[in-house]
């Protein structure tokens, strides 16, 4: 079993920055793909935003988010991290790592989600 926390959602400004953490303990994460989601609220659906394979390599769900957003982990790969710049009002939402053993696009282990949100 994998356990997965996030942290680190906040109210920002529009054109603020924030980073995102996920915790990661339990069974070790060290050959599994992880990932970033975002909801717009509980129950809704749970859109990709960027993946982490574990060679390292990372994919993101179109351009703009690469061009604003960064993912990455930790050298013990036991914490994913999200750096968000340039956020705007419809970055607000429920943001979830998940973590998949297979890599197959299938998540095995989800977090209960940070809360981001816009401070107009």
């Amino acid at each position: 079993q994998v356990q997965l926390v996030e942290s680190g959602g906040d109210s920002v400004q529009a054109g603020g920055s924030l980073i995102l953490s996920c915790q990661a303990s339990g069974h070790s994460t060290n050959t599994y793909c992880m990932g970033w989601f975002r909801s717009s609220a509980p129950g809704k659906e749970r859109k990709p935003l960027a993946v982490l394979d574990s060679s390292g390599r990372a994919d993101y769900i179109d351009s703009v988010t690469e061009r604003r957003f960064t993912i990455s982990i930790d050298s013990a790969k036991t914490t994913l991290y999200l750096q968000m710049n340039s956020l705007a009002p419809e970055d607000s939402g429920i943001y979830y790592c998940a973590a998949s053993a297979r890599c197959t696009g299938t998540y095995d282990y989800w977090g209960e989600g940070t809360q981001v949100t816009d401070s107009a």
